[in-house]
Formats: structure tokens, sequence, C-alpha cells
């Protein structure tokens, strides 16, 4: 089977956090700022983490290699004690 490709878009707009999280800007601060609260541009500016529905879809559909892996565990792992 051949490999997937990333789409462009998704790579520029979203980051993938350590724990496999969508991070995203925020919306509302390209243009009419004149028009909108200053708090609502403030916050605005900030990063905020994407919902799980609509970053699962991200994921699976537009960032196929930035997907974390459930770790299986065994029953003779002993959680890396000796």
């Amino acid at each position: 089977m051949p490999k997937m490709k990333t789409k462009s878009s998704a790579k520029k707009r979203f980051r993938i956090t350590k724990s496999g999280k969508v991070k995203i800007k925020g919306a509302n601060t390209r243009h009419m700022l004149m028009n909108k609260p200053t708090k609502r541009k403030r916050q605005a500016r900030k990063t905020t983490l994407l919902c799980a529905a609509d970053a699962r879809i991200v994921l699976r559909c537009f960032m196929p290699y930035n997907r974390k892996t459930k770790k299986i565990r065994t029953s003779n792992d002993n959680g890396g004690q000796a």
C-alpha cells in the first residue's frame, strides 16, 4: 500500500502535543478589529485545544503519521522496574 500524504494546509494550521492532542490558533484576529471587543481579541491570541471529535478527524484524515498509538501492556511487563 502506498504512503499516505499529509495535507499541506493541515501542517500549517495544527500542531500536535506530546500527549497527542491537537492545538490550534484562535480565530477572529485578522480584520475588522475595531468592531470587536478588546476581551475577544485578547483571548483569540492564545492557542486552544481542538475538541476530541474534530481532533480525531484531523489526525485520521489530514495528518495520518502524527497519530499516537496506544501501548499494549503485556502480563510479563513490570512497568520498567528491574
